[in-house]
């Protein structure tokens, strides 16, 4: 479990560098975005790819980035 939690975190970070939201929404979040982001990834894709902590990194890592930029857009848009 400890091992998927720092796998999540991981897939956050790298979904916050790419949409270049990862600083603002700190490092619980990243873990969310992560593993909520893991889930939407392998429903979406699929499970296919190398994997780590049973989940599969390419579809992860899409389905965090989709997670982070619609939270961002309703926290942007909230703020505004």
């Amino acid at each position: 479990m400890i091992w998927s939690l720092i796998v999540g975190a991981i897939i956050g970070v790298i979904a916050g560098a790419i949409t270049n939201k990862g600083k603002s929404m700190g490092w619980i979040a990243n873990i969310l975005a992560g593993l909520v982001g893991s889930f939407v990834g392998q429903a979406l894709l699929g499970s296919w790819g190398p994997s780590l902590a049973g989940m599969a990194l390419i579809p992860s890592i899409v389905g965090a980035v989709i997670v982070v930029a619609v939270v961002s857009f309703f926290l942007d848009r909230a703020n505004n």
